[in-house]
């Protein structure tokens, strides 16, 4: 059974009841990610959301992780480009404690400043580690390569330079500016009672800030080839194609024809790529949604003495795609794998946390699952020829980092 509601301070709860589990996952999404950063502050999303960690009024970082770990929790967080998410999981029998000190973290964070010390050498680490692996970086070479100076382009991690410049104040101006009741949503999926929404209400009723109406500045898509040299065994090479925005209604079709161009170990890409041709251990794509914009990305990895081929072989397959379109055994195998990975994937507690707090987030609205069903299944053969012409005959950025 899903519950909603929304406070009077804009502040909106979803609560979906299991009661044939034993765990309770509390999630807290903030619709503030790398896009509301501007190039003097890029990086500050995923760096508030490391500080939320290290101590609060009454808890110091140290006590944090012993009071979660005494109850058994699992206690996690990320950011991505349009939204922030911090969440528990637990059992049904420590979620109030558990709940109470997720809102200790969100609303009494201190940021200390010898903590905000630590924790940038900690994340200049973590942004070493990043450089390290080609096949990551490539994808944020990618996103400057097809968004320019606009802020989807920006790494979510941050820079060095832009790192520490961060100061307390920034994180307190930052929080106050974005972290608003009307750009968070609370969602919980577990064994929880009614009586839970007042519970979490009471809890989470202590914004101090007014509310803040998103600006947003859409994307222009003017794709360019960006090259990086670096000590590699492989070339890594993306190529990125406009995609659709989040609530586009031919998403489905391209979710379909992502799935059969490289999303599956049947794919085309993955069987001419790796299986027929042998050129790449690691090929495929995918496609991300944003609020307004989207971006379709083809992956692979090989030896410098078969980019050359590799790049002639994604081409051949993405004319061929072109020409001859889906057949309607790939079209029925892809709509079933689809289902069924929509199904299975929710699960758990934290899956199903995590679907219901983003639907709320990005959309607004709770899309039932057999709403999706009939999405996937009204998927067809033309739908898919009119997705394919759109994404695939406009031009594409590419970005190749190569030894």
């Amino acid at each position: 059974m899903l519950q909603k509601h929304t406070s009077d301070n804009g502040l909106r709860l979803v609560i979906e009841s299991i009661p044939t589990v034993r765990s309770v996952t509390i999630g807290i999404w903030v619709h503030a990610g790398s896009r509301d950063e501007t190039e003097a502050n890029n990086g500050i999303s995923h760096f508030l959301e490391h500080m939320f960690f290290k101590g609060t009024k009454t808890h110091n970082a140290k006590e944090i992780a012993e009071t979660f770990d005494a109850i058994g929790a699992q206690i996690n967080a990320f950011t991505s480009k349009e939204y922030t998410c911090y969440y528990v999981k637990v059992l049904d029998t420590h979620k109030t404690e558990a709940m109470a000190l997720l809102a200790e973290m969100f609303f009494h964070s201190t940021f200390d400043q010898e903590e905000m010390e630590k924790e940038k050498n900690v994340i200049l680490e973590e942004i070493r580690m990043v450089e390290d692996t080609p096949d990551d970086i490539v994808h944020d070479l990618l996103a400057e390569a097809s968004f320019g100076q606009h802020a989807l382009s920006y790494p979510i991690l941050g820079t060095e330079q832009t790192l520490r410049s961060f100061t307390r104040q920034d994180l307190f101006d930052y929080k106050d500016r974005h972290y608003t009741p009307n750009n968070v949503v609370i969602s919980v999926a577990g064994n929880v009672e009614a009586d839970f929404m007042k519970q979490l209400e009471q809890t989470f009723d202590q914004f101090g800030s007014t509310n803040n109406k998103k600006v947003l500045q859409t994307p222009a898509f003017e794709p360019i080839a960006l090259t990086r040299q670096k000590q590699t065994e492989q070339a890594h090479f993306c190529l990125g194609y406009q995609g659709l925005a989040v609530d586009d209604p031919d998403i489905y079709s391209l979710i379909t024809v992502n799935n059969i161009l490289g999303g599956s170990m049947s794919s085309r890409l993955f069987q001419e790529i790796r299986e027929q041709r042998g050129l790449a251990y690691s090929v495929f794509s995918y496609h991300s949604s944003f609020l307004d914009d989207g971006l379709l990305t083809i992956y692979a990895g090989t030896g410098k003495e078969y980019l050359e081929t590799l790049q002639t072989t994604i081409q051949d397959t993405i004319a061929t795609l072109m020409s001859d379109g889906l057949t309607q055994k790939e079209l029925t195998n892809s709509k079933e794998q689809m289902k069924a990975n929509l199904l299975l994937g929710l699960e758990s507690t934290d899956s199903r946390m995590s679907r219901n707090g983003k639907n709320e987030l990005i959309l607004g609205r709770q899309r039932s699952l057999d709403e999706l069903v009939t999405a996937i299944d009204n998927v067809t053969i033309e739908s898919t020829a009119k997705i394919i012409k759109q994404v695939f005959d406009e031009p594409y950025s590419s970005a190749l980092i190569r030894p």
